[in-house]
């Protein structure tokens, strides 16, 4: 009782110093109403529970049995007429670092959202009438594998930044494994200062190297990283034959809503991990990874935008991998070529996107000193692959990536020339024009006889040789239907001039003769470069190698087909063929073949699209030579190597993938190099 008074007191102490608070400033006191008020709702609520607890029976949809005062209520929803299906299987929480490889691949096949399904008992009806198979979990490892078999047959003969061999041994162990992943990511490229005596006689680097790098050891049964899982797992989805995504596909109009799906949640998870934030080699992958995963359309919201390559060099960057001292330290020789590898693939994605869509590039020519062979240079004997008989996609595209490399150089210069305000309002200098058409030139001479198309594809060549010709044929084209595309948009600066001083004097007659005939021969060569890609599109496309391009030929499909579109060109049906086929895969490339083909019945009925090279364009494009176009390139086409899609022999690990891509590339130890 002592106790009950004690805590009593001090309440109606408190009570009362309030009230004698507010006469004393001559307030009117308002505790004495908030007390009544909240007496009158306590006793209402204490009324209605005892009326629904003795009128509740035992069939009835009462609250239940009256709870003590002290126990938690239920929350006062509104009870639904009708519950959405669930499945048999737990809706995944929240994916994190720590989230299981199991846990992960739950996330990523869980039904959709159920507020988007109508069908009423099978959540996972929008994905076609087998994906209800994805609710068990040995089924769900099977597909896992099987779209990661793919990723390696298609995808990865692209975009070769990972080891296959590895990749499978440590997937295979994460599925066994009931521990999750560690809190850091297995691969992580730790940063530290070679001015210090303990780290230079380890690493053996330069004392005026600001930063060296080494890679913490790791196991092959150790997890993956949970983004990277998810990513490819995505890009296989992408390109899958098996027959859960053919129904998807069939249902939804050819195009697959699974797929879709999967994108986002990596995409969402990508972010929800940090990957674009934190610096490792793993994340560096997976950012390269989803650039060219998701939508190519830069209108799109969830399209293109250059974020995740943007990320990408940054943790390139905040890793040092753009200095040489810092790669040739990094212990993993493994992971040294990735890095190598993927600072490259990085550094000229980010020169032509720059190009492509009119933006700055991120990067400059004096921002790294490494090349493509630092890796081989620092690596021991033991480690380098020495059978000239098992030749890796990476070794295959060195020659390809030091062209690729020149060429970047000329297109950040133009990306710096051209997309500049006052180029905009004044016009690009003729010398300007007449240093880009030479250097564009000058790199055909050195390169384009060594990596582009030859007159006859050689009988020895597979797949991956014959696409990454194609690619490094067309990336050289479409700079002359860029630069041809800015003369037009802004003209010539020194002819804009003229016309705005209104001189016709005979120094400025001779000058804008020769401004006319730089142009015309601007306009001959973008004619031939647009009809070049036409006709390798129309290649491509006939032998169906087009619905297995991981986002590379499709930016040339598309400004060589509005070029060819504006002139009424016929060439043009190729690039819109090819982009047709391209939305298999990527399914905004079905609106923008038909935008290239509203373009073309305007210019066949008319219309005339062109502003500062109008004088030196054709008004009837149909009455001009092909200039060695398509057609001039169509009998190749018997002597390309078969696609993977009309390949016959199967892999023993592929069960519905895309087979004839052999899978050979790194799986002896000390292959995976640059």
């Amino acid at each position: 009782m002592q106790n009950s008074e004690s805590k009593v007191q001090p309440d109606c102490w408190f009570r009362k110093g309030r009230v004698q608070h507010c006469l004393a400033k001559n307030y009117p006191c308002t505790h004495h109403i908030q007390q009544a008020t909240s007496e009158k709702k306590r006793s209402a609520t204490q009324k209605r529970v005892r009326t629904q607890s003795t009128q509740s029976t035992p069939g009835s949809s009462s609250v239940g049995p009256i709870r003590s005062d002290n126990a938690p209520r239920p929350l006062p929803y509104p009870i639904a007429t009708q519950l959405p299906p669930a499945p048999t299987q737990p809706q995944p929480s929240r994916v994190g670092a720590q989230t299981s490889t199991k846990d992960l691949l739950a996330y990523l096949f869980s039904p959709p959202d159920p507020r988007s399904n109508s069908t009423g008992s099978n959540p996972y009806a929008e994905w076609g009438e087998m994906a209800y198979q994805l609710d068990g979990e040995n089924w769900r490892n099977e597909f896992a594998l099987d779209l990661i078999e793919v990723f390696f047959q298609i995808v990865h003969l692209r975009l070769p930044l990972l080891n296959p061999a590895q990749f499978r041994v440590r997937f295979q162990a994460s599925l066994r494994s009931s521990t999750p992943p560690p809190s850091t990511p297995t691969i992580d490229l730790k940063v530290r200062r070679s001015n210090s005596p303990q780290t230079h006689s380890q690493s053996g680097s330069n004392h005026n190297s600001p930063k060296s790098a080494h890679l913490l050891p790791h196991s092959d049964c150790q997890p993956i990283d949970n983004a990277l899982v998810a990513t490819v797992i995505a890009w296989g989805a992408k390109f899958s034959e098996h027959p859960l995504l053919l129904a998807d596909r069939n249902r939804n109009g050819g195009q697959s809503l699974l797929g879709k799906t999967l994108i986002d949640r990596t995409r969402s998870l990508a972010e929800d991990l940090k990957v674009h934030r934190v610096p490792t080699a793993d994340h560096v992958v997976t950012a390269l990874l989803i650039e060219p995963l998701q939508s190519q359309n830069p209108e799109e919201t969830q399209g293109y935008h250059g974020f995740w390559l943007t990320s990408a060099i940054r943790l390139l960057l905040d890793l040092g991998i753009n200095r040489k001292s810092v790669t040739t330290s990094i212990e993993d020789y493994d992971i040294q070529g990735t890095m190598v590898f993927a600072w490259w693939m990085a550094c000229l994605a980010d020169a032509y996107r720059s190009v492509y869509y009119r933006r700055k590039p991120l990067l400059d020519d004096d921002d790294y000193d490494i090349d493509f062979y630092t890796a081989e240079k620092t690596m021991p004997a033991e480690h380098i692959n020495t059978d000239t008989s098992q030749v890796s996609p990476r070794e295959q595209l060195q020659g390809y990536y030091r062209a690729a490399h020149a060429l970047a150089r000329i297109c950040r210069q133009m990306s710096r020339h051209l997309w500049r305000p006052a180029t905009e309002s004044d016009g690009v200098p003729l010398s300007t024009v007449w240093g880009f058409m030479n250097s564009l030139n000058q790199w055909k001479d050195e390169y384009y006889a060594k990596v582009g198309v030859p007159p006859n594809f050689p009988s020895n060549w597979d797949f991956i040789s014959c696409v990454t010709a194609c690619a490094s044929d067309v990336t050289y084209h479409i700079q002359w239907i860029v630069l041809f595309s800015a003369v037009d948009d802004y003209g010539i600066q020194e002819q804009n001039d003229l016309v705005r001083t209104a001189d016709s004097g005979d120094a400025n007659t001779a000058k804008h003769a020769e401004i006319e005939a730089i142009k015309k021969k601007l306009y001959d060569d973008t004619l031939y470069s647009a009809c070049r890609i036409a006709g390798l599109a129309g290649v491509l496309t006939s032998h169906g190698y087009m619905r297995l391009d991981s986002a590379v030929m499709h930016v040339s499909c598309i400004h060589a087909g509005f070029f060819l579109a504006k002139l009424g060109r016929p060439e043009v049906q190729n690039c819109i063929a090819a982009l047709q086929q391209y939305s298999h895969a990527y399914e905004e490339m079905t609106e923008r073949a038909a935008d290239i083909k509203r373009v073309y019945d305007a210019a066949v009925s008319g219309e005339f699209d062109f502003t500062h090279m109008a004088s030196v364009v054709p008004r009837s494009g149909f009455h001009t030579d092909s200039m060695m176009g398509g057609h001039h390139d169509h009998h190749h086409a018997s002597h390309l190597p078969h696609s993977p899609l009309h390949h016959q022999s199967v892999s023993p690990q592929l069960q519905f993938g895309i087979p004839g891509v052999q899978q050979a590339f790194y799986d002896q130890p000390g292959q995976y190099q640059v």
